[in-house]
């Protein structure tokens, strides 16, 4: 077996061909091949520490990092294979103390790291995802851009765009992380499959491209999608003036009073991170069903002090298969979810068919709340039609007219040329009594000026609120108990 071999079938990431049987009882074997070895060549011992901390010995050269890297993920991959594609509790700290057992028994050191760092970074990048470990698990932080092995951004729930100052080693280390990333969601990289979409968890979406699909010498492209919603507050909008109080307040109070939403915008708008917020504004008295496609970003469960459930939320995943009739696409869980009597329906995203059903739904009464691509409030109704289309041969006008009625209210979000997001327009579509359509624009953000400055581009707005409600949402919303005095406030302009 080549080390690209070794490596590639490294912990996590793929099965390595075993050369050794791997010990029944592991854990026994490296305490007692530990102490033989501590007890050779010390015995001092400092309590509260781990093991190979207390080990004290002399290095025979320092090495290069990758250099010990790859031979300790030869090392391991020949000797116990088992140990690492086995279904172990304790494998974190069983691989560690392989890889401690590795350094000490060969005096391994690395320049500028200490042995317990040095057995910490070589677990990290067998068994985790390397330096991107910290930035996938991190705070603050929504996408992270692969763009080639040695060219990676992260994106901040601010709007700011950082080039790493890290990379992988080469396009094939860079294949070799993202295919263990991949091993969570039981998806296989390879030249058959070159483009595949996965997650790392329920809130970690990535989407992955590689060699032939892109250059050799680039290796792979992909996109690391993080969402937590929960963890916004509003004042996370407020204090970055993507909204202001009275917009979020104005939507969180509609949606509890069923009214539904569609929330509108481009990839990176933050269409996503506000469907979030609103989210956690709704009543634990109300019924929420959501549905989301492949992976699960959304957590609204709430629990007490005791631990005890204080909401009514049910989580539903669309399933992907060969089989048509194993495939459970966000069409059928919208047609499953009347029976379960929700008060809001969330779907997570409309791209498809889907689209029909769900605006089906939101005009049986329920309200539902969702995101869709466009590139404004006033688009929002044409590219609810095209998706509706996909379903049912019905007219454009009669599609119209329902997709406007199932939305009465459009949010457009936009991520501006200096990466600050905006909560760009609030729209409420009123019917009259003759059937037209008329678009009230209900809240906006003013651009009043776009400049440069020592290199960066400077944005100045201001939102303000340029039209209340219409008195046919006010019946609306009186009819669904909203106080009236709420109402009022709504139908107000300063």
């Amino acid at each position: 077996m080549s080390l690209g071999e070794k490596r590639n079938a490294s912990v996590f990431g793929g099965v390595a061909e075993p050369k050794k049987e791997a010990p029944q009882d592991t854990k026994k074997v490296i305490d007692k091949a530990m102490s033989e070895t501590a007890k050779s060549h010390t015995k001092t011992e400092l309590a509260g520490e781990t093991r190979t901390h207390t080990l004290f010995f002399e290095a025979t050269q320092t090495q290069d990092f990758n250099e010990v890297l790859q031979s300790v993920q030869e090392h391991i991959s020949e000797n116990y294979s088992e140990l690492i594609t086995g279904d172990i509790a304790d494998s974190k700290e069983q691989m560690k103390r392989f890889i401690g057992k590795y350094i000490f028994d060969r005096k391994v050191s690395v320049e500028g790291k200490s042995t317990d760092e040095l057995i910490a970074d070589i677990y990290t990048e067998m068994a985790e995802y390397g330096f991107l470990t910290k930035y996938i698990f991190g705070t603050g932080i929504e996408e992270i851009d692969i763009n080639s092995w040695n060219d990676i951004e992260v994106q901040y729930s601010s709007g700011e765009t950082k080039k790493l100052d890290e990379h992988f080693d080469s396009p094939e280390h860079a294949i070799n992380v993202i295919r263990r990333m991949l091993h969570v969601s039981g998806i296989v990289l390879d030249n058959a499959q070159p483009v595949v979409l996965g997650h790392l968890s329920k809130n970690i979406r990535i989407a992955v491209m590689k060699t032939p699909i892109v250059d050799e010498d680039v290796g792979i492209a992909a996109s690391i999608r993080i969402v937590n919603p929960q963890s916004m507050k509003k004042e996370d909008f407020t204090s970055r003036g993507t909204a202001t109080d009275e917009m979020l307040d104005f939507l969180a109070t509609i949606i509890r009073y069923g009214v539904s939403v569609c929330v509108a915008g481009a990839t990176s708008s933050g269409k996503t991170t506000m469907l979030g917020y609103l989210l956690t504004t709704i009543p634990d008295h109300k019924r929420v069903y959501t549905i989301e496609n492949g992976s699960r970003e959304l957590d609204l469960v709430r629990t007490d002090e005791n631990g005890k459930v204080a909401n009514s939320v049910i989580h539903t995943l669309t399933r992907e298969s060969d089989n048509d009739k194993q495939k459970i696409d966000q069409t059928m869980l919208l047609d499953v979810m009347l029976r379960f009597n929700p008060d809001i329906s969330v779907v997570g995203e409309m791209r498809g068919p889907e689209a029909n059903a769900a605006q089906e739904a939101a005009r049986t009464g329920i309200a539902v709340l969702t995101t869709i691509h466009a590139n404004s409030c006033d688009a929002v109704p044409r590219r609810m039609v095209s998706l509706c289309k996909r379903a049912v041969d019905m007219s454009d006008d009669t599609l119209m007219q329902y997709v406007t009625e199932a939305y009465p209210i459009i949010v457009f979000c936009k991520q501006l040329e200096n990466k600050e997001r905006r909560l760009m327009e609030i729209m409420e579509i009123e019917i009259s009594g003759d059937g037209t359509r008329v678009y009230h624009s209900l809240f906006q953000y003013i651009i009043t000026e776009n400049k440069i400055e020592d290199g960066k581009f400077i944005i100045e707005g201001h939102h303000e609120k340029s039209k209340g409600i219409s008195d046919n949402l006010a019946k609306r919303l009186l009819e669904n108990g909203m106080p009236m005095k709420e109402i009022e406030k709504f139908k107000e302009v300063a």
